[in-house]
């Protein structure tokens, strides 16, 4: 029978195989703590996908605050994922602040509110993917923290990276992670998104998405050759971010039909990150 550790890295192995081959450079004393961080973030990212329904999402993300304030000792510690979370944050002295935020930011994707405008995506970055980011360095640096400003831009850049990769799976459930300021300036019709018809208008609005998150990795690669070394495992995702955005510069590019960089491709690109970490933030 599989324990905690290994639930959680056959659930990383599944859900999020960039962060799980991130995690083999990882030294091997750190690795089940860092699959027990990203399992939580599975767990907490899919819960519209299991729920379906506002209803029982919001009973699932409730459960796991209780969880994390200690209100549900006997069942966190029966649940693999949670006993394995609430092992590491004991074993590093982590506090659960940063992720019960990420679990309140998550509230939003129960709903079809749209996202309104591009700072309210920007906070949604910060608040979904800045805790998995710093507790994972912080693991790895046995509780050193990332320079704020680089936890923030990182975080950011990959929020956006994930929204215009997911696009096609929000829209068919006419989710709207695109910020409504930004498709009212380029005239994008709501309808269109949410049937999978791209357009010019569309295309722009991505385009500008696109910029942004270049803008944050930007920031970002300023501060990141002066990181510790041994944090690297837990950047390596963001290496995937440059030349994703690359090929959605193409003039083929089709928004509701995009492929993702193949696995071998990406397994390369992480590999040449791990040996040289200046290219975690290629641009």
């Amino acid at each position: 029978m599989p324990n905690n550790a290994d639930y959680c890295a056959d659930l990383v192995r599944q859900a999020d195989r960039d962060r799980y081959l991130a995690t083999l450079f990882a030294p091997a004393e750190h690795r089940d703590a860092l699959f027990a961080l990203y399992a939580f973030n599975i767990e907490i990212s899919r819960v519209r996908d299991l729920a379906r329904e506002p209803m029982p999402g919001e009973i699932r993300l409730q459960w796991w605050r209780e969880v994390l304030s200690g209100e549900r000792q006997g069942e966190g510690e029966a649940n693999p994922v949670s006993a394995a979370l609430l092992a590491v944050l004991k074993e590093y002295g982590f506090v659960a602040t940063p992720l019960l935020e990420l679990i309140d930011a998550h509230t939003f994707d129960l709903y079809d509110e749209p996202m309104g405008t591009v700072d309210a995506l920007e906070l949604y970055g910060i608040r979904t993917q800045a805790p998995v980011v710093a507790m994972a360095a912080g693991i790895l640096n046995r509780g050193g923290m990332l320079p704020e400003n680089f936890s923030l831009d990182a975080s950011v850049a990959m929020s956006i990276y994930k929204m215009l990769i997911d696009l096609p799976k929000s829209a068919s459930r006419r989710q709207l992670f695109l910020p409504l300021d930004s498709v009212e300036v380029h005239g994008v019709d709501l309808e269109d998104i949410f049937a999978g018809q791209p357009s010019d208008a569309l295309r722009a609005a991505l385009a500008d998405m696109r910029v942004l998150a270049r803008v944050h990795l930007a920031k970002a690669s300023e501060i990141v050759r002066s990181l510790p070394p041994q944090i690297t495992p837990a950047l390596l995702p963001l290496a995937l971010i440059g030349p994703t955005l690359r090929q959605m510069d193409r003039d083929d590019y089709e928004p509701f039909r995009f492929m993702p960089l193949p696995q071998w491709k990406r397994q390369w690109l992480l590999w040449r990150a791990a040996r040289n970490p200046k290219r975690i933030l290629s641009i």
